[in-house]
């Protein structure tokens, strides 16, 4: 060949080739690797495991195989990379704390929350979940595309059928060339009904579908703070979305320290990290040299551990005694460690080939139409195999019904193919009836064979007709799309492991909130809970009354307070705060269930105590009410409500107190009421409340009695004209006394004789006002405590030592009376309805 003949090689800007290779190869990426279809909610890897599995027969309820043999088949038929990236796919798809429904059934080590690597593939087994087949199921009944693999010898299918919503069931991760997706994954059961209202109404809105899909719903549960971010990722595709892990405080028994206890952590965080780092910043905290930051309360974290096994995460957090607030501490850790993450939500998905930013209703839009075309394809295969079958049958029915003339004509036949011809000529059969009818055993000429044949035939007819009015109506291809996504549900939904709650700056509208009476109750040792009225139901006479709540044997219920979840609380700690909180957001538990440590609630200091609760309703009942605190060194002072009406999160400061006083108890008093206070060498007063001017919030208060020597308060309450003042000593005497026997006084005086004190009785540890039906807690310095009606306690004068109430050994006193409710069981301990 001559020079002139050579073909003249094209010049090619090296820019042009750049961009056309880059986009090529972002286009590969894009579509190939990083970016899940809309569809099934798979990558091409993930798709191809699974469809490699099936093939195999590798299903659920199978022996389970080597990973390692899967992987052959992968990368030989249809993925042409590299064998730890395909096994690395397995493993994820295994792991229960990446996925919220697993798709991969291991057996062996794959890997853990704590970040530790699977084992090699040629050690673990594997074999399909079986929710896994349900992406597969109908896929051999031409329900979706296949097309040629890498090197042309297999076909494989280019998306799966997916019985259910993936997509949004897992999640997905992936980050492409130029754009990433990170889909949360999803209760399986929230999306399912979310799916069929969409199908049902098609107009309905993202809101609407919000109605049904609470949120995210993470492998690792967690808490989600805030709707906000939530609802921006479904009504435009991207969304911040904070979650926290989940942290208790327990405290510590005789000896032993206080404690965090960790149970849940946020998606994707690695618990042995998270430990390490929380073991740095303790470092820091305690070395001033190491960080210039200060971190109140990290300091105080003695020792971290993790108890963490089979039956779920425990990490145990020791404080040191003296803690100013475990409180503070849990609410350091999670601003400073990754036991607060922020999800950044992408609903990026591959949608006709591009990449395509989804809203919620969107995703489930083209789920939906995936699923419509998937039960259309099945339904047509069926048709055309239905209609094949009964072609054959309607020709053996008729050559039954000529049998002894097809007969002759076969057996004069001098070869098969004159005897198809010779059918196909004389009985106008077709080349399909005719073999048919050739290949037809002699058995099938018996009677009984020829009713089955006919009753096939039959059931034949009625599927035909079935699938033909499905194909002529969307709306019987619809009921399918819902039948086929309820039986999933039924068979693989459960219940959320993922809480959303309302942050700090979203609290939502109290007609959001089902009103509802409840009772709290606070115990001696700071346990709190909400539980419905109705678990406590009414009761007959002679009850003996239902627990309250599950306590310890040295603790008892001190504090109860019947409302309603519209209603706010008040609640009045020993150091002169209050902190504010919707009843509704108060923890609620079973009426057996011991509660919840008010610290977790409040941010209290060490030895600060609850001394105080209020519940209180909607505004028009609460003009000309008066907030009244009493302190233990006999001070007092009346506050408008107005002025409790805005409380921040951290509370505020309810009085001024000396730093040798403390709040001992508050109550809501109108102008007509008088206040009563009793003190420990027996004294006591009672005056109009009218006697105290309204003060500031922050003001001391006046003296309400004038202790004398070292005497303090020991009991105070707002009280009428009728009603009795229990009245219980040291060594366990008590009285009840009426209150018209305490004359009004001016206020500030020495007051009035209550209790004769003597060495006997020892001094007066609690005066309450009660009533004849409430019943009394009486505990000891030992742990001692008895239940008794107030009822029972006989009524003396004033200035006598009343009656014995409770036995007292010599080392041994009375520490605390308190009021608590009480409901009735029958003399079977069964409740009366």
């Amino acid at each position: 060949m001559s020079e002139s003949q050579v073909p003249r090689t094209p010049m090619i800007g090296i820019e042009d080739e750049m961009r056309t290779s880059y986009l090529d190869y972002a286009m590969s990426v894009i579509i190939g690797r990083a970016l899940p279809d809309v569809r099934d909610g798979l990558k091409p890897v993930h798709r191809r495991v699974l469809y490699a599995m099936h093939e195999a027969g590798n299903t659920a309820g199978k022996p389970y195989r080597k990973s390692a043999k899967t992987v052959g088949e992968v990368i030989g038929k249809y993925h042409p990379h590299g064998d730890q990236a395909v096994y690395d796919t397995i493993v994820r798809l295994a792991q229960p704390f990446s996925m919220r429904y697993p798709l991969i059934d291991g057996q062996g080590n794959f890997g853990s929350i704590d970040g530790d690597r699977a084992a090699a593939m040629r050690y673990t087994e594997i074999r399909m979940a079986p929710l896994a087949e349900e992406m597969l199921r109908d896929i051999d009944k031409e329900t979706v595309e296949f097309g040629p693999n890498y090197d042309g010898t297999e076909n494989e299918p280019l998306v799966l059928p997916a019985g259910f919503p993936n997509l949004l069931a897992n999640g997905s991760d992936g980050i492409a060339v130029g754009m990433a997706t990170r889909i949360p994954p999803h209760n399986l059961g929230e999306l399912i009904d979310a799916t069929e209202h969409l199908v049902r109404h098609p107009d309905c809105t993202v809101e609407d579908l919000m109605q049904f899909v609470q949120g995210p719903d993470f492998p690792t549960a967690g808490v989600i703070y805030g709707r906000a971010g939530i609802h921006q990722a479904y009504r435009t595709g991207r969304g911040r979305i904070t979650v926290r892990g989940v942290m208790e405080f327990e405290e510590g028994g005789s000896g032993q320290r206080d404690r965090i206890v960790i149970t849940e952590l946020p998606y994707q965080v690695n618990k042995a990290q998270l430990i390490e780092e929380i073991a740095h910043l303790v470092r820091d905290q305690r070395d001033p040299k190491r960080t210039g930051r200060k971190i109140d309360g990290i300091a105080d974290i003695a020792d971290i551990r993790d108890e963490s096994d089979r039956e779920g995460i425990r990490v145990v957090i020791e404080l040191r005694r003296g803690t100013v607030s475990p409180q503070v501490v849990i609410n350091n850790l999670y601003k400073h460690t990754k036991l607060q993450t922020t999800f950044g939500a992408i609903f990026l998905a591959i949608v006709h080939g591009r990449p395509r930013i989804l809203d919620l209703k969107q995703a489930l839009g083209h789920y939906v139409n995936h699923r419509r075309e998937v039960i259309v394809r099945r339904t047509q295969y069926l048709l055309r195999q239905a209609e094949a079958r009964a072609h054959i049958l309607e020709g053996l029915a008729r050559a039954l019904d000529h049998l002894d003339e097809v007969i002759a004509l076969i057996r004069g036949s001098a070869t098969p193919a004159d005897a198809k011809t010779g059918l196909i000529e004389r009985f106008e059969f077709s080349e399909a009836q005719a073999q048919a009818i050739l290949d037809m055993r002699l058995q099938r000429l018996t009677q009984l064979e020829r009713d089955k044949l006919l009753e096939e035939l039959r059931e034949l007819r009625e599927k035909i007709e079935r699938y033909r009015a499905i194909l002529a109506s969307t709306g019987l291809v619809d009921d399918l799309v819902v039948e086929e996504l309820q039986d999933i549900r039924k068979r693989y939904a459960d219940e959320r492991r993922t809480r959303i709650v309302e942050d700090e700056g979203e609290i939502p509208t109290i007609e959001m909130i089902t009103e509802e009476d409840v009772v709290i109750t606070l115990s001696n040792r700071g346990y709190v809970k909400r539980t419905p009225l109705s678990e406590y139901r009414s009761q007959g006479r002679g009850g003996k009354g239902l627990m309250l709540a599950a306590v310890r044997e040295d603790d008892y219920i001190e504090r109860v307070l019947v409302g309603s979840t519209h209603d706010r609380s008040l609640w009045f700690t020993s150091g002169g705060k209050v902190h504010a909180l919707p009843v509704y957001r108060v923890p609620e538990f079973g009426r057996a269930s011991q509660g919840k440590p008010v610290v977790n609630l409040f941010p209290l200091e060490r030895g600060e105590r609850i001394q105080g609760l209020l519940l209180l309703r909607d505004v028009d009942e609460e003009q000309g009410l008066y907030i009244v605190t009493f302190t233990r060194r006999g001070l007092v002072k009346r506050t408008s409500l107005e002025a409790y009406r805005n409380i921040r999160a951290g509370g505020l400061i309810a009085l001024g107190l000396e730093q040798d006083d403390s709040l001992i108890d508050v109550g809501l008093a109108r102008d007509d009421e008088y206040l009563f206070l009793a003190t420990r060498s027996g004294m006591s007063i009672r005056f109009p409340i009218t006697d105290v001017r309204p003060m500031g919030r922050t003001a001391r208060g006046v003296i309400g009695i004038r202790l004398r020597g070292d005497d303090d308060v020991v009991g105070a309450a707002v009280v009428g004209e009728q009603g009795d003042i229990l009245s219980v000593t040291a060594r366990g005497y008590g009285k009840r006394t009426a209150i018209s026997e305490y004359r009004p006084q001016q206020r500030a005086g020495q007051g009035l004789i209550n209790v004769r004190c003597t060495e006997r009785t020892g001094p007066v540890v609690a005066a309450l006002e009660v009533g004849e039906d409430d019943e009394i807690v009486v505990a000891t310095r030992h742990g001692k405590v008895i239940r008794t009606a107030a009822g029972a306690i006989s009524r003396f004068g004033r200035g006598t030592q009343g009656v014995r109430v409770i036995q007292v050994s010599d080392d041994d006193e009375v520490v605390a009376v308190t009021r608590a409710g009480s409901l009735d069981e029958d003399d079977n301990g069964n409740e009366q309805e």
